[in-house]
């Protein structure tokens, strides 16, 4: 049975062709381990989200997202999945989760669901079905197993390098004890890849989709939505030596962007066209441009797919102002909304991103022993503006959970503490991305800052962690939250997701001017204060003096007329 139509709800987005939810949305995203822990066994849970449900209504969200909460070895902290249509005991049950997506739907905030096509774990019961049947079987064939290279085989089948640091594949050992075939994992050796060419495996994934939106879930986020064909052969690849963990400044990679995955999202479009109430599905597709991103969102594929080339551009109004127009022009051009993305789980919080000193490509993540630390005030000042500009922008935003406290990454986290697997798979050379993960604080004096009642926590937190703590900040006007509620209510008031953005000129080279609706945005990327035109203040990233717009600071107004 499928779900009843959310614009029946109260407090329900408007649900009318053309004016569907997820083309003006902001949608925040919940990171379940490190949201809130109900149990007091220090990860968070789906209790804990439903806890916290009005305050997230507070803060002024549409929709949440949540990362895998499904059953998982948690090797890779759920993205290694061994049931797709269960929930893992550590997040709750699948009881658990219909009431927190009651609760969320009965106050109009809807629910995306992480789904993770391209790989399994390695418990799942098809990949040990293929360990047992061996070469050759149906059971192998749901993945990409492959024969050696070499004499004896003793080589992998190509040179293809995993995301988290080193070789892509692992060899097995055959039922009779003999070195056997080798399978492809992109991720770690915990995660072998599906062979999408395989019927059997599309048909798996219909049945998964139909049963989370059977119960309701109102989207997808589709986890490597760029990785799951790969090039016929597979052929060997190098990366360049900087290169981003997921591809996202390559063109022409045989394991990402192959054009037949968009049949894929084709067939997964008709699924969802079934059910009503606008279900939307979300392409993590790192793409080297914005015209490469918009393929995933024509007509009859994806929704949305993230704005990674936007999430990736420098603090610098020009390179802002560039990737914005062609943002822009081209998700438009297929009948899709921009979207707009400055931080999740698997990047450097953008409270110390944009304050680096030193080059960090994404997915190696910053430590005590790196390069160009973060300049912590500097980080706050710039993510502040940035969220300011953000959230003026028309088409639908994320939000990564924390980031309205104004979180910066956590960079002194203890070696024994880390989990990532990239920080093992390098043998510590890369720190991964546990610092952007540290479970966040609700209670400034509470054990764990209100995280888990025990005061345990998965990822230790810093003494820090008590001034940026939501109590801490909810009554404080100049506190980052408190920006972040103005912006939310703001932005809603004025319908500025839905609006269109016509460029200021006349301003200086290092400033960033633009209008939505009857709101001026204007943000300081230069090196000196700037004088603001006269108009009603409606929010601003930090404190103006004297009518000086200060240096890594932005201002919505209402400009007076001449």
């Amino acid at each position: 049975m499928t779900s009843p139509d959310l614009a029946e709800r109260p407090g329900a987005l408007d649900s009318r062709p053309g004016a569907e939810w997820w083309r003006t949305a902001v949608i925040y995203q919940i990171y379940p381990r490190s949201f809130a822990d109900s149990s007091g066994d220090g990860i968070g849970d789906l209790p804990g989200v439903t806890a916290h449900i009005d305050d997230l209504v507070e803060l002024g969200v549409d929709a949440l997202w949540l990362s895998p909460f499904q059953r998982s070895p948690q090797k890779d902290a759920g993205y290694d999945v061994a049931d797709y249509c269960d929930v893992d005991p550590l997040f709750g049950t699948l009881r658990d989760f219909d009431t927190m997506l009651d609760a969320t739907h009965a106050r109009g905030i809807r629910i995306i669901v992480d789904l993770v096509p391209n790989h399994s774990s390695d418990q799942h019961v098809w990949f040990q079905a293929a360990l047992a049947a061996g070469p050759g079987s149906p059971e192998r064939a749901r993945y990409l197993f492959r024969e050696g290279k070499g004499t004896h085989g003793q080589l992998p089948p190509n040179n293809w390098e995993s995301v988290f640091g080193g070789p892509a594949w692992t060899r097995v050992v055959e039922a009779d004890g003999t070195p056997g075939q080798w399978y492809l994992h992109l991720f770690d050796s915990t995660q072998p890849d599906f062979d999408w060419s395989n019927e059997e495996v599309r048909e798996e994934f219909r049945r998964i989709l139909r049963f989370w939106l059977d119960r309701g879930v109102d989207g997808f986020r589709v986890d490597v939505a760029h990785g799951l064909i790969k090039a016929a052969g597979l052929p060997d690849y190098t990366p360049p030596a900087e290169a981003d963990s997921m591809g996202g400044e390559e063109p022409d990679v045989p394991y990402w962007g192959q054009p037949g995955v968009h049949e894929v999202y084709r067939d997964w479009h008709r699924i969802l066209d079934e059910y009503t109430g606008d279900r939307a599905l979300c392409a993590e597709a790192w793409r080297p441009t914005a015209d490469d991103t918009a393929l995933w969102v024509r007509p009859d594929e994806m929704h949305q797919a993230f704005n990674f080339p936007y999430l990736q551009t420098e603090w610098d109004a020009a390179e802002l102002r560039t990737v914005i127009s062609e943002s822009l022009r081209a998700f438009p051009a297929v009948g899709a909304p921009s979207t707009w993305v400055l931080s999740n789980h698997d990047v450097v919080r953008h409270a110390s991103r944009l304050a680096l000193t030193a080059v960090n490509p994404q997915g190696h993540g910053i430590g005590p022993l790196s390069v160009g630390k973060p300049i912590a005030d500097v980080g706050l000042r710039r993510a502040r503006a940035a969220s300011t500009v953000m959230l003026a922008l028309p088409g639908s935003a994320y939000i990564y959970q924390g980031e309205e406290l104004g979180l910066p990454e956590v960079v002194d986290l203890p070696d024994d503490a880390r989990q990532d697997p990239t920080w093992f798979r390098t043998a510590g050379e890369r720190y991964g991305r546990d610092g952007c993960r540290v479970p966040i604080p609700w209670s400034s004096s509470a054990p764990a800052y209100g995280f888990s009642p025990t005061g345990i926590s998965w990822l230790p937190q810093p003494a820090t962690w008590a001034a940026l703590a939501r109590d801490a900040q909810i009554d404080d006007p100049g506190s980052t939250l408190s920006l972040y509620r103005a912006l939310l209510a703001a932005r809603r008031e004025r319908e500025l997701g839905g609006g269109s953005l016509t460029w200021l000129e006349g301003y200086p080279d290092r400033v960033l001017a633009f209008q939505n609706g009857n709101v001026t945005v204007i943000a300081n990327i230069g090196s000196a204060p700037f004088a603001v035109p006269h108009g009603n203040v409606i929010a601003t990233s930090g404190p103006i003096h004297d009518g000086m717009l200060p240096v890594d600071t932005a201002i919505w107004l209402e400009v007076d007329e001449a």
